[in-house]
């Protein structure tokens, strides 16, 4: 197995596992009345991500790794983690709003309204320059940055009542 391997792997099973965190943490606030919002574009945000990891694999399996692009997305991975808890049970990869519920205002978020936009941005970003893919990262960041304009429009949208 080469490190490269090792890195898309361990990258993959981050993504599913935290697929099937969202899956949870959604239907347990659908199961307090919260309600979904834009999820007419959330199929293309999950074919985005979907096509930016399984081309990384057929392209960058074996690829050299880059020890530096590397520890940068290792520290994206703890702002990451740092999002996931802040947000802890409401942390979803759609759009769930729910009714009454104070916006998150701890961690990162006393910060940025979206960090968990901004670490998503970067690795995008960051994961295929570990493999010495630069051209590769700016075609998906450019897709993402379009995918994201409309993502958070409309969450701004629906987090708006609460913010007042």
């Amino acid at each position: 197995m080469t490190l490269a391997t090792l890195v898309l792997a361990l990258v993959t099973a981050q993504r599913l596992g935290e697929l099937v965190l969202a899956r949870r943490n959604t239907r347990r606030l659908l199961a307090q009345g919260a309600y979904e919002v834009g999820a007419g574009h959330y199929p293309i945000v999950v074919a985005l991500h979907a096509a930016w990891l399984g081309s990384l694999w057929l392209l960058a399996w074996d690829a050299p790794v880059d020890p530096s692009w590397l520890a940068v997305y290792i520290v994206l991975q703890a702002l990451r983690l740092w999002v996931l808890a802040s947000l802890g049970p409401r942390w979803t990869t759609r759009i769930i709003v729910l009714p009454g519920a104070p916006l998150v205002r701890s961690g990162p978020y006393r910060f940025l309204a979206h960090p968990n936009y901004v670490v998503v941005t970067a690795e995008v970003a960051v994961l295929p320059l570990v493999f010495g893919l630069p051209w590769y990262s700016l075609a998906f960041s450019v897709l993402n940055a379009a995918v994201l304009a409309v993502r958070i429009r409309t969450e701004n949208a629906a987090l708006a009542p609460l913010r007042r």
